[in-house]
């Protein structure tokens, strides 16, 4: 009979320990010897859990197993437990094998296979899934102690921290967070672009241009939202959020709360959740967007804060912004107003021209954004100044290789090999980190400089009178969140961050400003991006 075996653990220190793959493996070959059966496949699973078939191994030895070439009759576990520990499932890929004519033998729980032994086998099962639960709530219950201590429970720390040793306890090594200086330098970046205005999917793009990674990969808009929402940055982490086998979050009385180290002001942070939520794309409909109306969705009533829309009279001869509430509620709920179009468009581009776009006061508006980035320039140069001294040292480790090897102190040129493609690595990842935090240190002595202000300031005005009423309209959204209108006095009011985002110099651009993400038909060429 041609026999497949399968071997799998649950996590890597019952690999090292308590029925490792080595002793499963000697105890199914011997009991093929003993059968006269042939091993003709082995699948191999370290450190994987049995209660779903979310295994890469498990799911290539089914996908064989109901092959129409019959690559081998049966599966030899050691314990049913190997295959699977949650009773319904195994039951469900067993009838699977059986109807392929795969057997799936135990050798630790010989059945037969009339009734009383099938019956047998799925009271084992049970009592394998009973087993695996029990365990699990234990488990949880160390881990939830755990976190209520303050300890982090051994995933991979959020981007931004590393998790480090601050005590042994027996076998144990309690970790808790700190603050990684790279990751979280990055962090900080990603928070100062989106204050700043800056799209989600525009900082991504921005922080691939430069060539700054996320650890291992790339930054996508996934990865940077989850950044933007992540607590622990403002200091608290959250642990047991969510249901590990369901993926559901729990109710929020079940979540264990603890201090992290704060990379992000608490402020600034729940300042960004306001943004965040306010440019939710349910809560801004395209048409106010993309519409031709050039205040739609800014504008509001004084009286009710209700907003003021398009109404024309003269079969469309005249346009005016009238308070909704009272055309649709009547005036027992507001006595409403209403403006001619063409005038309200006037005063607040004229506004914005002058009160706003102008050299001088865009320099007061951002005093307090230039006075954060020159201290954020001095704490960028003291982490550069460490790194040059990590790549001093790896540098000379690289330079003491070379030696050994003209000495011939090595004897192995694989280890050798080996020694200098890890070194080099290190090199080029310190060179990287470098080369990201010069570029944060040159971006806001551009960005903020008066010739820029000069330019962007010049730029703006002319983008504010552009023929082009969807491009006026998107620029006009940039800098303006609401625009109230009273009998007495029209109250424009925008963020110093949307200012802000109009400085960022876009990829190849030499520091001009940069259109809004959310005008559509924009091109990058010369004749519409000047």
């Amino acid at each position: 009979m041609k026999v497949a075996l399968y071997l799998r653990v649950s996590t890597a220190r019952q690999a090292e320990k308590d029925l490792s793959i080595p002793e499963q493996r000697h105890q199914c070959e011997a009991r093929c010897r003993e059968r006269g059966w042939t091993v003709v496949a082995e699948y191999v699973e370290p450190g994987a859990s049995a209660t779903d078939d979310k295994r890469p191994q498990f799911r290539r030895m089914m996908a064989d197993a109901t092959r129409r070439d019959h690559p081998f009759d049966a599966i030899l576990v050691y314990s049913y437990s190997r295959f699977f520990r949650e009773s319904f499932k195994f039951e469900l890929h067993r009838r699977a094998l059986e109807k392929n004519d795969v057997l799936l033998i135990s050798i630790t729980q010989a059945v037969s296979d009339d009734p009383g032994g099938r019956m047998l086998r799925g009271m084992m099962s049970v009592l394998d899934q009973y087993d695996s639960e029990s365990k699990a709530l234990v488990v949880s219950g160390a881990m939830i102690a755990n976190a209520k201590l303050g300890f982090w429970n051994g995933a991979r720390p959020p981007f931004g921290y590393r998790a480090v040793t601050v005590e042994i306890r027996g076998d144990a090594h309690k970790k808790k967070l700190e603050i990684d200086p790279a990751e979280a330098a990055i962090v900080r970046m990603i928070f100062d672009l989106y204050r700043e205005d800056m799209g989600i999917r525009a900082i991504a793009h921005e922080l691939n241009r430069r060539g700054i990674g996320y650890r291992t990969g790339i930054f996508t808009s996934t990865r940077v939202h989850e950044i933007l929402t992540r607590e622990a940055y403002a200091g608290r982490h959250y642990f047991n959020r969510k249901d590990s086998r369901s993926g559901k979050t729990k109710d929020r009385a079940e979540w264990i709360p603890f201090e992290t180290p704060v990379i992000i002001d608490p402020v600034e942070f729940r300042a960004v959740q306001k943004q965040l939520e306010a440019r939710r794309p349910a809560r801004t409909p395209p048409r106010v967007v993309n519409g031709p109306t050039l205040l739609t969705g800014l504008v509001k009533c004084a009286s009710c804060g209700g907003g003021m829309t398009l109404r024309t009279g003269k079969g469309g001869r005249y346009r005016y912004y009238a308070c909704h509430s009272a055309m649709h509620k009547g005036k027992t709920h507001c006595a409403g107003r209403s403006v001619p179009m063409p005038v309200l468009d006037d005063l607040v581009v004229t506004q914005l021209e002058q009160k706003i776009f102008a050299p001088e006061r865009l320099e007061t508006l951002l005093s307090a954004l230039i006075a954060r980035t020159k201290d954020r320039s001095r704490d960028t140069a003291a982490r550069a100044k460490e790194l040059r001294k990590e790549l001093a040292a790896t540098e000379g480790k690289i330079e003491r290789l070379y030696d050994a090897l003209a000495e011939g102190v090595f004897a192995d040129n694989e280890l050798f090999r080996k020694s200098l493609t890890r070194h080099e690595a290190q090199r080029e990842e310190t060179l990287r980190l470098i080369a990201g935090l010069e570029q944060q240190r040159e971006l806001p002595r551009k960005m903020l400089g008066k010739a820029n202000l000069a330019r962007f300031a010049a730029a703006a005005r002319a983008q504010l009178r552009a023929e082009d009423a969807t491009l006026r309209k998107g620029y006009v959204r940039q800098f303006l969140e609401r625009i109230d209108v009273d009998d007495g006095e029209i109250r424009l009011r925008g963020s110093r961050a949307a200012l802000a985002s109009g400085l960022l110099p876009p990829a190849g651009n030499g520091g001009a400003a940069t259109v809004p993400g959310f005008v559509p038909e924009w091109w990058a060429r010369q004749g519409s991006n000047l």
